[in-house]
């Protein structure tokens, strides 16, 4: 199953966005410097992940007809 790098790196996006979110709302309040926090590690997830390309996968050792 191939994953684009855009579809990786929304997903992680997402993640590090919910985590971060949640932390910062333990206390009932979201100030502006838990915003900055939450924007940043959305964007740092965002930019890193997708600037990492995907593995290519490892040829079929054993393919009918082929051998090993």
């Amino acid at each position: 199953m191939r994953i684009s790098n855009a579809a990786k790196a929304f997903v992680a996006g997402l993640a590090a966005g919910a985590s971060v979110a949640a932390t910062a709302v333990q206390d009932g309040v979201f100030t502006t410097g838990e915003t900055v926090t939450t924007v940043l590690a959305i964007l740092a997830a965002l930019g890193v992940t997708y600037a990492v390309p995907n593995r290519q996968p490892a040829p079929d050792r054993v393919t009918p007809g082929q051998g090993l």
